[in-house]
């Protein structure tokens, strides 16, 4: 790197990516690429106030929370002036050593970052570098998230530039999961998921063809369908049942961050928008389909599209920005039950053909080749390992 300090130098570093579930999961082979090059600095993220339980979860890669209490021209934190210049003192105070601007190009999260007053701070850039950020590099804007993440890792020196996702399941995430599966309406397997779900209604498949989809799939393959979605997302999946023949297994609300992925870990496959959900999918090796209507899948698609394909119909005004389609919707509308079930066969029959499906109770965790565990935890072990937690 070319700051001022060496590695031994650096014990306070700050990271900040102040974003949602999938953001984050996209950003852990970084995390872990950092952590590996200063394993005995203390790691302190700073992000939404959901993302406390994400630095538990991560704690082999993370040491410390700060939430985000917002900037001008950060829009993921209503801004208030004095509650900013609050924060941003206590955080100069607590005396970062480096500070690793995570969170996009840079506009106005390079401002933010370097008012933390680090001694070194990094990140990338649009146009002309700001004074004091170094190490820099120009963003890469059409580079796939995962992989501009660790190219930030690598302006901080970082060798071990693995992409691979990874999210570690614990034994009460089983026993939640467990409990929810206990209610299936029958013992036949294959198990499917399916997520109507998004925050961006942009990014929502209409619910009648999930509806459509899941009648093709417990017809054609005597599945059982369980239904995911947070709270927020009930009514969209009340929709889904409304419009299906079949009686799925709904779980809309009911389960915390690691009971869904540790269902999620159990299913043959899940089907979902492009939201957290799915990341967690390919961080668990689930396989999985992933239905792409506005976001631009060279950012956001799986990097193995063997093991988790994307369905998506190109349209001329796909990718776009719009949470809300101002149109007709059309990327996704033209976006048939039907395509999405030629996928989903192809998966299924392989599973069936093969193997047979994923199984009971031994296969809670990932089947990730090079995982160290089985549990989706491929770094977390080793790592808190070498720096004797």
């Amino acid at each position: 790197m070319s700051g001022k300090l060496e590695i031994h130098d650096i014990k306070r570093i700050a990271i900040f990516r102040a974003l949602q579930i999938g953001d984050l999961l996209v950003g852990v082979p970084a995390l872990r690429a950092i952590r590996r090059q200063f394993p005995s600095a203390e790691i302190t993220l700073i992000g939404l106030p959901w993302a406390e339980a994400f630095v538990r979860r991560y704690q082999c890669y993370l040491d410390r929370f700060v939430e985000f209490a917002g900037y001008p021209g950060i829009k993921e934190v209503a801004f208030d002036t004095w509650r900013s210049s609050k924060f941003i003192e206590e955080q100069r105070s607590y005396g970062y050593d480096l500070v690793v601007q995570m969170h996009g190009s840079g506009p106005a999260s390079n401002p933010f970052a370097l008012a933390l007053g680090g001694r070194i701070t990094a990140g990338y850039y649009e146009g002309t570098p700001p004074p004091g950020l170094d190490p820099a590099a120009l963003y890469p804007r059409d580079e796939h998230e995962v992989l501009r993440n660790l190219g930030l890792a690598a302006l901080l020196g970082c060798s071990d530039l693995d992409a691979r996702l990874e999210f570690p399941l614990y034994e009460d995430d089983y026993t939640e999961a467990a409990a929810l599966l206990r209610r299936l309406p029958h013992a036949g397997r294959p198990w499917i998921g399916l997520h109507p779900g998004a925050r961006p209604q942009a990014r929502r498949w209409p619910a009648r063809y999930f509806a459509e989809l899941g009648d093709e799939l417990a017809r054609r393959f005597g599945a059982n369908i369980i239904i995911t979605g947070s709270a927020d997302e009930r009514s969209t999946v009340q929709k889904v049942i409304a419009s299906m023949k079949a009686q799925p297994l709904n779980v809309a609300g009911e389960t915390s961050l690691g009971g869904l992925a540790a269902l999620i870990s159990k299913l043959d496959l899940f089907i979902s928008n492009d939201t957290g959900p799915a990341h967690i999918a390919c961080a668990l090796d689930t396989p999985s389909i992933t239905i792409f209507g506005p976001a631009d899948p060279r950012r956001w698609a799986p990097l193995d599209l063997g093991r988790h394909p994307i369905v998506r119909f190109p349209v001329a005004c796909s990718p776009c920005e719009y949470e809300v389609c101002p149109i007709d919707h059309c990327c996704l509308r033209w976006l048939s039950p039907a395509q999405v079930l030629a996928v989903a066969k192809k998966h299924l029959r392989y599973a069936s053909e093969g193997n047979g499906y994923r199984g009971g109770e031994g296969n809670m965790g990932a089947t990730r080749p090079g995982s160290q565990d089985g549990e989706g935890n491929m770094g977390c072990k080793m790592d808190k390992a070498r720096r004797g937690s």
